[in-house]
């Protein structure tokens, strides 16, 4: 236990990691609650509720707004079984965007993919070639905020690109490091999935991943076969809207989310999203004065983490700083580590809190 972290009044290391992110106390504290069963009158009407707040977190009245037990990986999976019957294209410009690109051959299926340099992000036009190209596909795969590098890809705009030249072929998001934190409209933008973690911008631990379906994409199922048990759309849809889950959750964590979703709703999206946007401005502007360079260009970089190219500096010694003084920093993701380092400016962080960490890695 460190000084600094006697002085926020906690017990340990505040993470400004680009996930798992900070969780706040009143979290924590649902999480140690006793547990109950998960068939209990009570634990299916908050499953319900969970339901209707989801909606309101993805902004869809049209959609299914459901949750599962699992990692966001395993939903790259359950999202290729159910939704995918031949070819998907993938728009890669990182680790997680490629790995969603792997899953796909890993089921069996035909995934073609858009290569971009890592820390780029598409363009329309890229994509939009590529249909007309090398189509049809059954689905698109866009990784909304691509959290090894901090790129944005232009997702709204693309959405609308695929609705008018290629109808038919649904568009699968990854928002993992993206959703609560970065503007999205699920039905305003025509999405037909959307899929996020908790322990990003929910800043919760992980273990629960919560995502959304259009009626397009549920319709995709019926000409889906072999969708799996626990990884079928429809019967997880039709057990979630009786307070069912398919199987037996982390019902702490199921709590929490709750709970954590009505704290959403009083701060507003608008609110959240122009709090990420001002980290993201307060992160730019110390990383100019501090003279590092920025892994992303200006206009595609992520209001949720932020990847910083060493400069000539030990990124170990920057992370044993921010250690020593009570904070958890994180270095760059597989070939990038000691390389970059990212900051994930995401979740519940005050801005007051994200300047005391900045100032306390200055000068490294």
């Amino acid at each position: 236990m460190t000084d600094h972290a006697h002085v926020h009044g906690d017990d340990h290391d505040i993470l400004f990691l680009p996930g798992p992110t900070e969780v706040d106390a009143e979290l924590r504290e649902i999480m140690a609650m006793p547990v109950v069963g998960h068939r209990s009158a009570g634990f299916i009407e908050e499953v319900k509720a969970i339901g209707q707040k989801l909606k309101s977190l993805f902004l869809t009245e049209n959609g299914h707004a459901l949750f599962e037990n699992c990692s966001a990986t395993a939903m790259m999976e359950v999202a290729i079984r159910n939704l995918v019957r031949e070819r998907s294209l993938h728009i890669v410009n990182g680790a997680f965007s490629d790995r969603w690109y792997k899953v796909a051959a890993a089921c069996g299926r035909q995934p073609d993919a858009i290569q971009i340099e890592w820390g780029g992000a598409p363009t329309v036009e890229q994509v939009q070639e590529k249909l007309k190209q090398d189509g049809p596909y059954d689905a698109v795969t866009v990784t909304y905020s691509e959290t090894s590098t901090g790129a944005l890809s232009p997702l709204r705009e693309i959405a609308a690109m695929v609705r008018e030249v290629a109808p038919d072929t649904l568009v699968l998001v990854d928002a993992v490091s993206a959703l609560a934190g970065a503007e999205l409209r699920f039905d305003d933008w025509d999405l037909d999935l959307v899929y996020a973690g908790t322990q990003k911008c929910l800043a919760l631990p992980p273990g629960l991943c919560v995502y959304a379906l259009s009626e397009r994409a549920m319709a995709r199922t019926n000409d889906v076969p072999n969708r799996g048990f626990l990884t079928d759309y429809q019967r997880a849809a039709k057990g979630l809207a009786a307070g069912k889950t398919p199987a037996t959750p982390c019902i702490p964590l199921v709590y929490a989310l709750s709970r954590q979703l009505d704290r959403i709703a009083k701060e507003t999206l608008d609110v959240r999203w122009q709090r990420h946007q001002n980290m993201q401005a307060t992160t730019r502007d110390w990383a100019q004065a501090e003279g590092y360079e920025f892994f992303v260009d200006e206009p595609n970089r992520s209001p949720t983490v932020t990847a910083l190219k060493n400069s000539g500096r030990e990124v170990k010694d920057l992370i044993a700083k921010a250690r020593a003084n009570g904070f958890t920093l994180g270095n760059g993701y597989g070939t990038l580590k000691d390389k970059t380092f990212r900051i994930g400016h995401m979740g519940d962080h005050p801005e007051s809190r994200l300047k005391q960490f900045l100032e306390v890695i200055s000068g490294a």
